[in-house]
């Protein structure tokens, strides 16, 4: 026997090497491949047929639900990885084959691949998509019904910190290990990256428009084209923000319904 095959869907790469680490630990684990996002997580998925799937929750071009319901009845066991606190997953816990949620521990992390590998053994493919799709429905109704909360950062400025909540920022954009927070014309440094700190953010409010740089959705005046194919969202302080080639099709969709956003190319 060659081993369990796995994919390991995060968009973090930190994260995806400490799964594979971990996965390497396991003597019957045996081909392991990564993905970054969620169109890459699906195509991987499709062409390999792997036995086991680790999945991130939010990743560049939608989530996780996505990609499982893009999958149809090609679907490999999966085990769901999230930030999202045990509140939100009791809701369906009973019916998942399992979750981990990030910093994944690892005997809480060889738990969950016993558990997946008892599910490729015993489960058909009917019993798996049921589940699934009862497990991706059960923890939909448990995010919306969570109250949504006024998450608080403290920065540090000049030996004092300082409170600013969610609800007051408009755009973060990464710097190495830290980001830069812009808050009604004032700028914070503060050590989280940018990733990281996207898990804390409501992606109702927010929307990550590049790999170093994430907005809110309501602080953006218009969308225009730039040279060479780019396109910049223009924030309501004047502010161009460069849109990620690999989020552009992502801003178009979940913007779609605000038109007047859109501006064409201006005369050259």
């Amino acid at each position: 026997m060659t081993g369990f095959s796995v994919l390991v869907a995060d968009d973090e790469p930190l994260a995806r090497r400490r799964l594979v680490r971990l996965l390497s630990r396991l003597d019957w684990i045996g081909h392991i491949e990564q993905a970054g996002d969620v169109a890459d997580a699906r195509r991987k998925t499709l062409e390999l047929q792997p036995d086991i799937l680790l999945l991130d929750i939010l990743m560049p071009g939608g989530s996780g639900f996505d990609v499982l319901e893009q999958l149809g009845s090609e679907l490999p066991v999966v085990v769901f990885v999230t930030a999202f606190d045990h509140h939100a997953l009791r809701a369906f816990e009973a019916n998942a084959v399992d979750y981990l949620t990030k910093p994944v521990e690892p005997g809480r992390f060889k738990q969950a691949m016993e558990r997946a590998k008892a599910a490729v053994a015993a489960r058909n493919q009917t019993d798996r998509i049921a589940e699934l799709q009862e497990t991706i429905a059960a923890l939909k109704r448990a995010l919306r019904e969570q109250p949504k909360q006024n998450h608080e950062f403290w920065v540090k400025v000049r030996g004092e910190h300082i409170r600013v909540t969610e609800d007051r920022i408009t755009r973060i954009q990464a710097e190495r290990d830290y980001v830069r927070i812009h808050v009604d014309g004032a700028e914070y440094l503060y050590h989280e990256t940018l990733t990281a700190l996207e898990q804390r953010l409501c992606p109702e409010d927010f929307i990550r428009i590049h790999r170093s740089a994430i907005v809110r959705r309501d602080a953006i005046a218009r969308i225009k084209q730039a040279p060479f194919a780019a396109m910049l969202a223009i924030m309501k302080d004047g502010t161009e923000v460069r849109i990620g080639r690999t989020y552009a099709a992502v801003v178009r969709k979940q913007l779609s319904k605000n038109r007047e956003i859109y501006q064409e190319n201006e005369p050259r």
